[in-house]
Formats: C-alpha cells, sequence, structure tokens
C-alpha cells in the first residue's frame, strides 16, 4: 500500500522538479487538494493497481514513520513492524527488504505444550 505524505517536488516547494514530462503540482493547502495531487503522482508513477491512502493535513503519519522524502516498511503478519528501511531512495535496499520478506512468509514454529509431570498422570 502507498501512503502518500506531501508532494516532495511541488513547484511552489524547496526543490521543484524540473524533470521533463514530470507532473506540474503545487503544494496542497487542503485535504482535497492533496487527494488530488495524490492521484496525478499515482498515475504519474503508474502506481495505479497498489491501494493508496493519503495522509492528513496534520502529517501524521509522516511524523510518526518519518517517512520524508519516502520510505519503505513491511507489516507483518501480527500488524506490527517487521521491517522499517532507511530513507529513500538512496536508503532503499531490496536486498533487505527481500529478506524481511521471506522471514515474515516463514511458518510459524509450532508451540509445544510444557511436560506434564508424572504425578499428574498417575491421578
Amino acid at each position: 500500500m502507498v501512503v502518500y505524505i506531501s508532494e516532495a517536488h511541488a513547484l511552489d516547494g524547496a526543490s521543484p522538479n524540473t524533470m521533463r514530462n514530470a507532473p506540474l503540482v503545487e503544494e496542497p493547502i487542503t485535504f482535497e487538494e492533496r487527494y488530488s495531487v495524490a492521484g496525478t503522482c499515482m498515475a504519474s508513477l503508474a502506481l495505479k493497481r497498489l491501494p493508496a491512502v493519503v495522509d492528513g493535513m496534520d502529517n501524521a503519519t509522516n511524523r510518526n514513520y518519518q517517512a520524508q522524502p519516502d520510505r519503505i516498511y513491511l507489516v507483518g503478519k501480527d500488524g506490527k513492524i517487521a521491517y522499517a528501511g532507511r530513507r529513500g531512495p538512496r536508503g532503499f535496499s531490496p536486498f533487505e527488504l527481500e529478506q524481511a520478506i521471506r522471514k515474515e512468509l516463514q511458518p510459524a514454529e509450532p508451540v509445544s505444550e510444557p511436560p506434564v509431570p508424572e504425578q499428574e498422570l498417575k491421578n
């Protein structure tokens, strides 16, 4: 799942995107604008098939997960963070992520029952 946090390369931002064919967007002021910019970003990056949610204007997700400019997290079967990558894109490690996914997909080891004391078996 993609969590859109904010526009890293808005025209009116600190580091506007000047690449050819890059989407031209301004920093959103309202949630509706952020939602629209997120859609533009998802389409531009051809990420339409991935589910996406949008961080609120309070930027709580960005703050709580230190997500700026981008970050990869793997959520485990138990709902907890199983892997937290370094800040991207230069901090991404496909190998580390693959290892974390493999570990998460391993079957759980069976929980063995503690041995029953002999005197309880006789009763």
